[in-house]
C-alpha cells in the first residue's frame, strides 16, 4: 500500500474506502464516500451553475466519473481534492456547452481573443444522414431503457425523455424526493452498464 501518513485522518480513511471499493467491490465503501461528499459537491456546483436540477445532475455525473476512475486515484493528494477537481472540470465543460447552445445565430460569437465568428444556420442543421444516425441512437437508447425494471424505466422516461424536474417526478410518482434522486442514480448506473455491454452497436 502506498504511504498515506501525509494525509489527514479523514484523508487516510477515504483512501481505505477507495481501496475497499476497488479491490473488494464493497458497495458500502462507495456509499460512504458518496455520503461524505455529496452535499459539499452539490453546493459547490450549485454556486457554479445556479440551478438546482443542473447541480443535482452534475453531482451524480461527478461521482459516476470518479467511481469509474477510482483506480487512477493516488494518495499524493486527498481523495476530496481529486473528487472536487473532477466535479469542477465536468461542470466547466457543462457551462461551456450550455454557453455555446445559447449563442444567438443572428449575433454570432466573439472569442476571448476578440475574433468574431458568424454562425451559419445551414451548419447547425443536420443533413439527412446525420438525422438518421441520431434517430438510430435514440431508438437504441430507448431499447436499453425498456430493459430497465419498471420503476427505474419510468423515472428515466420522466427525467430524460420528458425533462421533468425532480420535484415533479416525486409528486407524480408519490415518492419522497430523496428516493427519486437515489433511484435515478441507480438507474443511470444500470444504463451505463448496459451501454457498456452493447457499446459495439453504437
Amino acid at each position: 500500500m502506498e504511504l498515506i501518513e501525509h494525509l489527514s485522518e479523514k484523508g487516510q480513511h477515504d483512501f481505505k474506502l477507495v481501496q475497499k471499493a476497488i479491490h473488494e467491490k464493497d458497495q458500502r465503501a462507495y456509499g460512504e464516500l458518496m455520503h461524505r461528499y455529496r452535499e459539499p459537491i452539490y453546493f459547490m456546483l450549485l454556486k457554479m451553475v445556479n440551478n438546482k436540477d443542473d447541480a443535482e445532475d452534475l453531482t451524480i455525473e461527478a461521482f459516476g466519473k470518479a467511481f469509474k476512475r477510482l483506480e487512477q486515484y493516488t494518495p499524493q493528494f486527498a481523495f476530496s481534492t481529486w473528487l472536487f477537481k473532477i466535479a469542477t472540470n465536468n461542470c466547466i465543460d457543462f457551462i461551456r456547452k450550455k454557453r455555446i447552445k445559447a449563442i444567438s445565430i443572428d449575433q454570432g460569437y466573439q472569442t476571448d481573443d476578440g475574433e468574431s465568428i458568424e454562425i451559419s444556420v445551414k451548419d447547425m442543421v443536420m443533413d439527412p444522414a446525420e438525422a438518421m444516425q441520431k434517430e438510430e441512437r435514440i431508438r437504441k437508447m430507448r431499447e436499453i431503457v425498456d430493459k430497465l425494471k419498471p420503476r427505474y424505466r419510468r423515472l428515466v422516461e420522466l427525467r430524460y425523455f420528458e425533462e421533468r424536474a425532480y420535484e415533479e417526478i416525486a409528486e407524480e410518482l408519490n415518492l419522497p424526493l430523496g428516493t427519486v434522486k437515489a433511484q435515478l442514480f441507480r438507474a443511470r448506473e444500470f444504463l451505463f452498464q448496459m451501454m457498456q455491454n452493447t457499446k459495439d452497436n453504437y
